[in-house]
Protein backbone atom coordinates (compact mmCIF):
# COMPACT_ATOMS: atom_id res chain seq x y z
CA UNK A 1 0.00 0.00 0.00
CA UNK A 2 1.53 3.31 -1.07
CA UNK A 3 1.94 6.38 1.11
CA UNK A 4 -0.61 8.12 -1.10
CA UNK A 5 -3.17 5.41 -0.46
CA UNK A 6 -2.51 5.51 3.28
CA UNK A 7 -3.00 9.26 3.40
CA UNK A 8 -6.20 8.97 1.39
CA UNK A 9 -7.53 6.49 3.86
CA UNK A 10 -7.32 9.01 6.66
CA UNK A 11 -8.60 6.65 9.33
CA UNK A 12 -5.28 4.85 9.49
CA UNK A 13 -3.77 7.81 11.29
CA UNK A 14 -3.12 6.88 14.91
CA UNK A 15 -6.24 7.40 17.02
CA UNK A 16 -6.30 8.05 20.77
CA UNK A 17 -5.98 5.06 23.05
CA UNK A 18 -9.32 3.46 23.91
CA UNK A 19 -11.02 5.00 26.89
CA UNK A 20 -12.30 3.07 29.88
CA UNK A 21 -15.55 4.07 31.48
CA UNK A 22 -16.69 3.50 35.02
CA UNK A 23 -20.22 4.06 36.21
CA UNK A 24 -18.97 6.88 38.45
CA UNK A 25 -17.58 8.71 35.38
CA UNK A 26 -20.84 8.65 33.45
CA UNK A 27 -21.88 12.27 32.86
CA UNK A 28 -25.54 11.30 32.41
CA UNK A 29 -26.37 8.52 34.87
CA UNK A 30 -30.11 9.17 34.55
CA UNK A 31 -30.07 7.61 31.10
CA UNK A 32 -28.21 4.44 32.11
CA UNK A 33 -29.97 1.22 33.16
CA UNK A 34 -30.67 1.17 36.87
CA UNK A 35 -29.94 -2.01 38.77
CA UNK A 36 -32.99 -1.66 41.04
CA UNK A 37 -36.36 -1.49 39.31
CA UNK A 38 -39.18 0.81 40.35
CA UNK A 39 -42.69 -0.54 40.91
CA UNK A 40 -43.76 0.86 37.53
CA UNK A 41 -40.85 -0.85 35.80
CA UNK A 42 -41.64 -4.16 37.48
CA UNK A 43 -45.22 -3.83 36.22
CA UNK A 44 -43.98 -3.02 32.72
CA UNK A 45 -41.71 -6.08 32.77
CA UNK A 46 -44.63 -8.33 33.69
CA UNK A 47 -46.68 -6.83 30.87
CA UNK A 48 -43.93 -7.34 28.30
CA UNK A 49 -43.59 -10.98 29.29
CA UNK A 50 -47.33 -11.42 29.00
CA UNK A 51 -47.45 -9.75 25.60
CA UNK A 52 -44.69 -11.91 24.11
CA UNK A 53 -45.60 -15.22 25.76
CA UNK A 54 -48.50 -16.14 23.48
CA UNK A 55 -49.06 -14.91 19.92
CA UNK A 56 -52.18 -16.91 19.12
CA UNK A 57 -55.20 -14.96 17.92
CA UNK A 58 -57.46 -16.19 20.73
CA UNK A 59 -55.07 -14.78 23.34
CA UNK A 60 -55.21 -11.19 22.06
CA UNK A 61 -58.35 -10.17 23.90
CA UNK A 62 -57.03 -11.47 27.21
CA UNK A 63 -53.71 -9.68 26.74
CA UNK A 64 -55.34 -6.37 25.83
CA UNK A 65 -57.60 -6.57 28.90
CA UNK A 66 -54.66 -7.21 31.21
CA UNK A 67 -52.38 -4.58 29.69
CA UNK A 68 -54.95 -1.86 29.09
CA UNK A 69 -56.05 -0.06 25.96
CA UNK A 70 -53.21 2.45 25.81
CA UNK A 71 -55.26 5.52 26.72
CA UNK A 72 -56.13 4.12 30.16
CA UNK A 73 -52.48 3.25 30.66
CA UNK A 74 -51.44 6.86 29.94
CA UNK A 75 -49.52 6.02 26.76
CA UNK A 76 -50.06 8.74 24.16
CA UNK A 77 -49.66 7.46 20.61
CA UNK A 78 -50.24 9.63 17.57
CA UNK A 79 -49.11 6.63 15.55
CA UNK A 80 -51.92 4.11 15.03
CA UNK A 81 -50.50 0.59 14.96
CA UNK A 82 -52.27 -2.54 13.81
CA UNK A 83 -53.89 -4.62 16.54
CA UNK A 84 -51.15 -7.05 17.50
CA UNK A 85 -48.39 -4.50 16.88
CA UNK A 86 -50.16 -2.22 19.37
CA UNK A 87 -49.98 -4.91 22.05
CA UNK A 88 -46.24 -5.46 21.96
CA UNK A 89 -45.46 -1.80 21.16
CA UNK A 90 -47.27 -0.51 24.26
CA UNK A 91 -45.72 -3.19 26.44
CA UNK A 92 -42.24 -2.51 25.07
CA UNK A 93 -42.33 1.30 25.39
CA UNK A 94 -44.17 1.68 28.70
CA UNK A 95 -40.97 1.97 30.75
CA UNK A 96 -39.76 4.87 28.58
CA UNK A 97 -42.98 6.76 29.35
CA UNK A 98 -42.64 5.93 33.04
CA UNK A 99 -39.03 7.16 33.09
CA UNK A 100 -40.06 10.43 31.38
CA UNK A 101 -37.92 9.79 28.32
CA UNK A 102 -40.71 9.99 25.71
CA UNK A 103 -44.23 11.47 25.66
CA UNK A 104 -45.59 10.25 22.31
CA UNK A 105 -44.97 7.82 19.45
CA UNK A 106 -45.33 9.74 16.19
CA UNK A 107 -44.65 7.22 13.41
CA UNK A 108 -42.97 4.01 12.39
CA UNK A 109 -39.89 4.88 10.35
CA UNK A 110 -38.52 1.41 9.64
CA UNK A 111 -39.85 -2.13 9.67
CA UNK A 112 -37.15 -4.79 9.65
CA UNK A 113 -36.69 -8.53 9.94
CA UNK A 114 -35.40 -8.11 13.51
CA UNK A 115 -36.93 -4.91 14.87
CA UNK A 116 -39.14 -1.93 14.05
CA UNK A 117 -38.00 1.65 14.61
CA UNK A 118 -40.35 4.45 15.70
CA UNK A 119 -40.02 8.23 15.78
CA UNK A 120 -40.90 9.42 19.29
CA UNK A 121 -41.47 12.84 20.81
CA UNK A 122 -38.89 13.20 23.56
CA UNK A 123 -39.69 14.33 27.08
CA UNK A 124 -38.29 17.85 27.70
CA UNK A 125 -36.00 16.56 30.46
CA UNK A 126 -33.92 14.65 27.89
CA UNK A 127 -32.89 17.86 26.10
CA UNK A 128 -33.82 16.26 22.76
CA UNK A 129 -36.75 16.96 20.46
CA UNK A 130 -37.08 13.51 18.92
CA UNK A 131 -35.82 10.06 19.86
CA UNK A 132 -35.80 6.74 18.03
CA UNK A 133 -37.24 3.64 19.71
CA UNK A 134 -35.99 0.36 18.31
CA UNK A 135 -38.50 -2.29 19.34
CA UNK A 136 -37.48 -5.87 18.78
CA UNK A 137 -40.05 -8.09 17.17
CA UNK A 138 -41.48 -10.96 19.22
CA UNK A 139 -39.13 -13.94 19.03
CA UNK A 140 -41.71 -15.90 17.03
CA UNK A 141 -41.36 -13.41 14.15
CA UNK A 142 -37.63 -12.72 14.21
CA UNK A 143 -34.97 -14.21 11.95
CA UNK A 144 -31.70 -14.69 13.82
CA UNK A 145 -30.74 -18.13 12.59
CA UNK A 146 -26.99 -17.44 12.78
CA UNK A 147 -26.77 -15.31 15.89
CA UNK A 148 -24.81 -18.00 17.75
CA UNK A 149 -21.80 -17.23 15.52
CA UNK A 150 -21.72 -13.66 16.82
CA UNK A 151 -22.34 -14.76 20.41
CA UNK A 152 -19.14 -16.79 20.60
CA UNK A 153 -16.90 -15.40 23.32
CA UNK A 154 -19.55 -13.02 24.70
CA UNK A 155 -20.95 -13.46 28.21
CA UNK A 156 -24.72 -13.49 28.51
CA UNK A 157 -25.99 -10.11 29.72
CA UNK A 158 -28.98 -9.68 32.00
CA UNK A 159 -31.57 -6.89 31.75
CA UNK A 160 -29.46 -4.61 33.96
CA UNK A 161 -26.48 -4.90 31.60
CA UNK A 162 -24.41 -7.15 33.84
CA UNK A 163 -22.90 -10.51 32.79
CA UNK A 164 -24.94 -13.43 34.10
CA UNK A 165 -23.09 -15.28 36.84
CA UNK A 166 -21.96 -18.81 36.07
CA UNK A 167 -23.17 -19.71 39.56
CA UNK A 168 -26.75 -18.66 38.75
CA UNK A 169 -28.08 -22.17 38.26
CA UNK A 170 -31.54 -21.02 37.15
CA UNK A 171 -30.13 -19.00 34.25
CA UNK A 172 -27.49 -21.57 33.30
CA UNK A 173 -30.03 -24.40 33.38
CA UNK A 174 -32.50 -22.43 31.23
CA UNK A 175 -29.80 -21.65 28.69
CA UNK A 176 -28.59 -25.24 28.62
CA UNK A 177 -32.07 -26.70 28.18
CA UNK A 178 -33.09 -23.95 25.73
CA UNK A 179 -36.31 -23.28 27.58
CA UNK A 180 -38.63 -20.33 26.93
CA UNK A 181 -36.96 -18.51 29.82
CA UNK A 182 -33.56 -19.29 28.32
CA UNK A 183 -34.67 -17.88 24.97
CA UNK A 184 -35.82 -14.68 26.69
CA UNK A 185 -32.44 -14.39 28.42
CA UNK A 186 -30.65 -14.68 25.07
CA UNK A 187 -33.07 -12.18 23.55
CA UNK A 188 -32.39 -9.64 26.32
CA UNK A 189 -28.63 -10.22 26.11
CA UNK A 190 -28.70 -9.56 22.35
CA UNK A 191 -30.41 -6.21 22.94
CA UNK A 192 -28.20 -5.18 25.86
CA UNK A 193 -25.07 -5.70 23.76
CA UNK A 194 -26.39 -3.12 21.32
CA UNK A 195 -27.22 -0.68 24.12
CA UNK A 196 -23.86 -0.96 25.86
CA UNK A 197 -21.88 -0.88 22.61
CA UNK A 198 -23.66 2.31 21.54
CA UNK A 199 -22.92 3.88 24.91
CA UNK A 200 -19.23 3.02 24.77
CA UNK A 201 -18.77 4.20 21.19
CA UNK A 202 -20.82 7.36 21.70
CA UNK A 203 -18.69 8.39 24.67
CA UNK A 204 -15.54 7.63 22.67
CA UNK A 205 -16.57 9.94 19.81
CA UNK A 206 -17.99 7.36 17.41
CA UNK A 207 -20.51 8.27 14.72
CA UNK A 208 -23.32 6.33 16.39
CA UNK A 209 -26.65 7.26 18.00
CA UNK A 210 -26.41 8.22 21.65
CA UNK A 211 -28.45 5.73 23.73
CA UNK A 212 -30.99 7.06 26.23
CA UNK A 213 -32.55 3.94 27.70
CA UNK A 214 -33.17 0.23 27.33
CA UNK A 215 -35.42 -2.51 28.64
CA UNK A 216 -35.89 -6.19 27.89
CA UNK A 217 -37.35 -5.59 24.45
CA UNK A 218 -36.59 -2.04 23.29
CA UNK A 219 -33.79 0.46 22.91
CA UNK A 220 -34.22 4.26 22.98
CA UNK A 221 -31.60 6.34 21.21
CA UNK A 222 -30.77 9.54 19.40
CA UNK A 223 -32.89 10.13 16.31
CA UNK A 224 -31.38 10.92 12.92
CA UNK A 225 -33.61 13.01 10.64
CA UNK A 226 -36.43 15.46 11.21
CA UNK A 227 -40.13 15.31 12.04
CA UNK A 228 -41.04 14.56 8.44
CA UNK A 229 -38.36 12.09 7.42
CA UNK A 230 -35.90 9.74 9.06
CA UNK A 231 -32.33 9.73 7.80
CA UNK A 232 -32.11 7.32 4.85
CA UNK A 233 -29.57 4.51 4.62
CA UNK A 234 -26.42 5.33 2.71
CA UNK A 235 -27.37 2.77 0.05
CA UNK A 236 -30.06 5.20 -1.17
CA UNK A 237 -27.58 8.03 -1.71
CA UNK A 238 -25.54 8.90 -4.79
CA UNK A 239 -22.44 10.80 -3.70
CA UNK A 240 -19.98 13.04 -5.45
CA UNK A 241 -16.44 11.72 -5.44
CA UNK A 242 -15.12 14.29 -2.97
CA UNK A 243 -17.93 13.66 -0.48
CA UNK A 244 -17.63 9.90 -0.97
CA UNK A 245 -13.92 10.02 -0.18
CA UNK A 246 -14.59 11.98 3.01
CA UNK A 247 -17.40 9.68 4.14
CA UNK A 248 -15.36 6.56 3.40
CA UNK A 249 -12.64 7.89 5.69
CA UNK A 250 -15.25 8.53 8.40
CA UNK A 251 -16.69 5.02 8.12
CA UNK A 252 -13.23 3.50 8.37
CA UNK A 253 -12.42 5.72 11.37
CA UNK A 254 -15.37 4.13 13.11
CA UNK A 255 -14.32 0.61 12.06
CA UNK A 256 -10.94 1.31 13.62
CA UNK A 257 -12.51 2.80 16.74
CA UNK A 258 -14.51 -0.40 17.19
CA UNK A 259 -11.34 -2.44 16.88
CA UNK A 260 -9.65 -0.26 19.49
CA UNK A 261 -12.43 -1.35 21.83
CA UNK A 262 -11.97 -4.99 20.84
CA UNK A 263 -15.04 -5.16 18.60
CA UNK A 264 -16.17 -5.67 15.02
CA UNK A 265 -19.58 -4.37 13.93
CA UNK A 266 -20.55 -7.70 12.37
CA UNK A 267 -23.17 -6.50 9.87
CA UNK A 268 -21.73 -3.31 8.42
CA UNK A 269 -22.86 -2.19 4.99
CA UNK A 270 -24.52 0.77 3.28
CA UNK A 271 -27.79 -0.60 4.67
CA UNK A 272 -26.66 0.00 8.28
CA UNK A 273 -25.12 3.44 7.78
CA UNK A 274 -27.47 6.42 7.85
CA UNK A 275 -26.88 9.64 5.90
CA UNK A 276 -28.16 13.02 7.02
CA UNK A 277 -26.95 16.48 5.95
CA UNK A 278 -23.56 15.29 4.83
CA UNK A 279 -22.85 13.13 7.89
CA UNK A 280 -23.02 9.39 8.48
CA UNK A 281 -24.21 7.40 11.49
CA UNK A 282 -23.52 3.70 12.03
CA UNK A 283 -26.45 1.73 13.43
CA UNK A 284 -27.48 -1.83 14.37
CA UNK A 285 -24.92 -3.21 16.82
CA UNK A 286 -26.50 -6.22 18.59
CA UNK A 287 -24.18 -8.63 16.81
CA UNK A 288 -20.99 -6.69 17.73
CA UNK A 289 -18.27 -9.36 17.81
CA UNK A 290 -15.37 -9.57 20.25
CA UNK A 291 -12.12 -9.86 18.30
CA UNK A 292 -10.14 -11.57 21.06
CA UNK A 293 -12.64 -14.28 21.97
CA UNK A 294 -14.45 -15.08 18.71
CA UNK A 295 -12.65 -17.35 16.26
CA UNK A 296 -14.62 -15.87 13.35
CA UNK A 297 -13.75 -12.24 14.10
CA UNK A 298 -11.25 -11.78 11.27
CA UNK A 299 -13.59 -13.21 8.63
CA UNK A 300 -16.40 -11.01 9.97
CA UNK A 301 -14.16 -7.93 9.80
CA UNK A 302 -13.17 -8.81 6.23
CA UNK A 303 -16.82 -9.08 5.26
CA UNK A 304 -17.65 -5.71 6.85
CA UNK A 305 -14.78 -3.96 5.08
CA UNK A 306 -15.63 -5.58 1.73
CA UNK A 307 -19.26 -4.44 1.92
CA UNK A 308 -18.19 -0.88 2.71
CA UNK A 309 -15.64 -0.86 -0.09
CA UNK A 310 -18.16 -2.30 -2.57
CA UNK A 311 -20.55 0.59 -1.96
CA UNK A 312 -17.89 3.31 -2.16
CA UNK A 313 -16.39 1.78 -5.30
CA UNK A 314 -19.75 2.50 -6.96
CA UNK A 315 -19.35 6.10 -5.79
CA UNK A 316 -15.95 6.42 -7.45
CA UNK A 317 -13.72 5.62 -4.45
CA UNK A 318 -11.83 2.42 -5.22
CA UNK A 319 -10.04 0.80 -2.31
CA UNK A 320 -8.63 -2.68 -1.71
CA UNK A 321 -10.76 -4.31 1.03
CA UNK A 322 -8.38 -7.25 1.42
CA UNK A 323 -5.41 -4.96 2.07
CA UNK A 324 -7.36 -2.71 4.43
CA UNK A 325 -8.73 -5.60 6.50
CA UNK A 326 -5.29 -7.23 6.67
CA UNK A 327 -3.69 -4.00 7.89
CA UNK A 328 -6.38 -3.47 10.51
CA UNK A 329 -6.17 -7.04 11.74
CA UNK A 330 -2.37 -6.87 11.96
CA UNK A 331 -2.74 -3.80 14.15
CA UNK A 332 -5.55 -4.93 16.44
CA UNK A 333 -6.11 -8.70 16.08
CA UNK A 334 -3.57 -9.79 18.66
CA UNK A 335 -4.59 -13.45 18.76
CA UNK A 336 -4.55 -16.09 16.03
CA UNK A 337 -7.24 -18.72 16.47
CA UNK A 338 -6.28 -20.67 13.36
CA UNK A 339 -9.29 -22.00 11.49
CA UNK A 340 -12.58 -20.24 12.13
CA UNK A 341 -15.45 -22.05 13.80
CA UNK A 342 -17.22 -22.26 10.44
CA UNK A 343 -16.11 -21.97 6.83
CA UNK A 344 -15.36 -18.51 5.41
CA UNK A 345 -17.86 -19.12 2.61
CA UNK A 346 -20.59 -19.73 5.16
CA UNK A 347 -19.71 -16.50 6.97
CA UNK A 348 -19.99 -14.51 3.75
CA UNK A 349 -23.36 -16.13 3.05
CA UNK A 350 -24.98 -15.24 6.37
CA UNK A 351 -26.41 -11.88 5.43
CA UNK A 352 -25.71 -11.50 1.72
CA UNK A 353 -29.45 -11.07 1.33
CA UNK A 354 -29.82 -7.43 2.29
CA UNK A 355 -32.53 -6.39 4.73
CA UNK A 356 -35.61 -5.72 2.65
CA UNK A 357 -37.24 -3.90 5.56
CA UNK A 358 -40.03 -6.45 5.79
CA UNK A 359 -42.72 -4.66 7.73
CA UNK A 360 -44.52 -6.54 10.50
CA UNK A 361 -47.29 -3.95 10.56
CA UNK A 362 -49.97 -3.31 7.94
CA UNK A 363 -50.12 0.34 8.99
CA UNK A 364 -47.36 2.62 7.61
CA UNK A 365 -47.82 5.01 10.50
CA UNK A 366 -47.46 8.20 8.53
Amino acid sequence: MSAQDTNDHGPFAVLPEPLSFDEDDDPEPDFQPRFRLTAAERRARRERRLAFRDTSEESHGRIVNEIGDGADAGLTMTYRPARFEAIWLRASLRSFYDQELIVDVLAQVKGGKEANVYRCLAHPRTGAELLAAKVYRPRQFRNLANDQVYREGRPVLTADGRPAKATDQRIMRALGKKTEFGAQIQHTSWLMYEYLTLGELSRAGGSVPKPYGANENALLMEYQGDVRRAAPPLREMSLGRSEARSLFAEVMRNVELLLQHGLVHGDLSAYNILYWKGKITLIDFPQATRIHTNRNARAILERDVKRVCDYFARQGVARDPVAIAAELWERYGEFDYGSPAIDDEEIVAWDDEEDEDADFSTNPGG
